[in-house]
């Protein structure tokens, strides 16, 4: 059985407790918990708390959300990424998210691998220190500082620290990157997610066309999920959307549903 996650972002306009009620319901094995939504982070309760309420529910809460621009490393980033840190340990979280600058800067060859390594140098000790992965995440936009899967992989090796970080596979940005090597063996979440607007080119797709995977999926999710694991990935698959009318969905719990059944009987069908 695919083993189901779900990203906050998807149901944004729930509560956490609603969020872990739509998770369970849903039959995932965990969720991925957001510092960038409205309401204030476990709406307020404490994390021991929080991560107490997902642990009763079945849950695991994979990773906590999100370092952002982390290979731009400062003291700023420093002790976000610290305050991080100490919010998964206290949730009981197993991971935290770091997502690379997407402005356009620190762009050059060479530039752009020396920051990702002083940043993930500085990055590790705090991660072994807490006992938790850092999830890296390249996204696929050509103003991201972090496009490819392969610089990730090249920095983390380099710095002897593959049990510390692995990598996020998002189907939206490998397809937004133009695809490439997909690592499975270095993954440690796949985020799932569908552009079904016939209208727009790739470079023209941005988080606003995240809905969830049906049929119309231009991005090719079911290939996708099928080659990782066929590479051997057993890991967690999370829905990850930011289209608003998934937001606004007048069933997301129904909605989910079918996409999960879509995803299932499709990765079905090609393992017969």
């Amino acid at each position: 059985m695919l083993p189901l996650a779900l990203n906050h972002m998807t149901v944004a306009l729930m509560d956490y407790r609603g969020m872990l009620r739509a998770a369970q319901a849903l039959g995932c094995i965990g969720v991925e918990v957001r510092n960038d939504l409205p309401q204030p982070l476990f709406d307020g309760l404490d994390p021991a708390v929080a991560g107490q309420m997902a642990r009763d529910a079945g849950l695991r809460i994979l990773a906590l959300a999100e370092v952002k621009k982390f290979n731009d490393w400062s003291d700023h980033r420093a002790d976000r990424a610290r305050a991080l840190i100490a919010l998964a340990v206290a949730c009981g979280a197993e991971a935290v998210a770091l997502i690379p600058r997407n402005d356009n800067l620190g762009m050059g060859n060479g530039e752009r691998q020396a920051n990702l390594r002083v940043a993930l140098r500085a990055l590790k000790p705090m991660l072994d220190d807490a006992g938790l992965i850092g999830l890296v995440e390249p996204l696929g936009f050509d103003k991201c500082a972090l496009r490819y899967k392969a610089e990730a992989v090249e920095a983390i090796d380099a710095l002897g620290a593959t049990a510390t970080f692995r990598l996020v596979h998002d189907t939206f940005h490998h397809h937004l990157a133009g695809g490439g090597p997909i690592f499975a063996d270095r993954t440690g979440i796949v985020h799932i997610s569908g552009v079904t607007d016939p209208s727009l080119s790739v470079a023209e797709m941005g988080d606003r066309d995240r809905v969830l995977v049906d049929a119309a999926d231009r991005l090719g999710n079911l290939d996708q999920i099928a080659a990782l694991q066929a590479a051997g990935y057993a890991g967690p698959v999370s829905f990850e959307c930011f289209a608003p009318q998934v937001h606004a969905a007048a069933d997301p719990l129904r909605a989910l549903a079918q996409s999960i059944d879509f995803v299932r009987q499709g990765l079905a069908a090609r393992a017969a």
